[in-house]
């Protein structure tokens, strides 16, 4: 039995009253290029935890449609007050959002959430959970299922390192954080001076930046959050503007002596032959050391 019918303070469930001791603010960014239907989706996830938030920061980068400004309307109705929406008068894209929109979380918990995404009803209750027994921590996420037509025909899994030791690791190849399903500590990412001020990779520079100031973060080995598969992603991840942004944490990891003379050769050389690479290969790479297939992970259980 669940009692959120005003989605208020307390779930019951199982018939035990489970009080967070800490809200949580939940902060999203939409543009004008949002499919409707899939934003509505996507903040009704928001909207159906089993925790409920109580401040939903909806960032608009840049003016809208009709459509999407009927799906807010609808969505304001149902939220209520917990539903604070601010318009940016153009595009700025999703790195100006965040970094925006965080001093407008008035929580210190925070949820990022794509406005094409669906979280598991009980993604913030795990993610809560993890910070209420463990408060050194400063990120929590998860993994990710991807899939085409429904989230019950998962395609494949973005899996990340669990322990912040493993994360360490991890962080000096690629983001160790599936982006989507963060929850994080505001006071934290504040403490580092924010998402930075790149057009790409902002998340992964955020990530590094709290690891080498220390701060511990962890993954749930479970999905919470499920995303659509976007075939294109390899696409966009190229050229040499890509590159550079990429070779630019790099080089703030070697100065840092966050990574060796050896890692860092090994780490440069591999982006750059992945930005530089034809589309189809490229692809390729990341169908085969980015994804996990679902029957792979079947059978790696069995």
């Amino acid at each position: 039995m669940r009692y959120n019918k005003d989605k208020s303070k307390f779930c019951l469930l199982s018939g035990i009253i489970r009080m967070p001791k800490e809200n949580y603010s939940v902060l999203m960014s939409v543009y004008k290029n949002e499919k409707p239907g899939i934003l509505k989706q996507s903040m009704q996830s928001i909207f159906d935890q089993t925790i409920p938030t109580d401040d939903f920061v909806l960032i608009c980068d840049g003016p809208l449609n009709k459509r999407l400004d009927d799906v807010i309307d609808e969505m304001q109705e149902q939220f209520g007050k917990r539903l604070r929406v601010i318009r940016h008068k153009k595009n700025h894209g999703l790195g100006y959002c965040l970094r925006t929109g965080i001093p407008e979380c008035k929580n210190d918990l925070i949820a990022r959430m794509d406005s094409d995404d669906i979280s598991r009803t009980d993604r913030c209750e795990k993610e809560l959970k993890i910070f209420a027994e463990h408060p050194e921590i400063s990120v929590v996420g998860g993994l990710v299922g991807e899939f085409t037509v429904t989230i019950e025909e998962v395609n494949s899994i973005r899996r990340v390192p669990e322990t912040n030791e493993e994360i360490v690791k991890f962080v000096k190849w690629r983001s160790p954080m599936n982006h989507p399903s963060v929850m994080f500590r505001k006071k934290d990412v504040l403490a580092v001076g924010n998402y930075p001020e790149v057009r790409n990779c902002q998340d992964w520079y955020l990530w590094s930046e709290m690891l080498m100031s220390g701060y511990r973060l962890y993954n749930v080995q479970e999905i919470l959050v499920y995303m659509r598969e976007d075939r294109t992603t390899f696409k966009r991840r190229s050229g040499l503007k890509y590159f550079k942004i990429q070779k630019k944490l790099y080089d703030k990891m070697r100065k840092r002596k966050f990574i060796s003379v050896p890692q860092y050769a090994a780490a440069v050389s591999v982006r750059f032959c992945s930005a530089m690479a034809p589309n189809g290969l490229r692809k390729k790479m990341f169908e085969t050391f980015m994804r996990e297939k679902v029957e792979q992970a079947k059978g790696a259980e069995q």
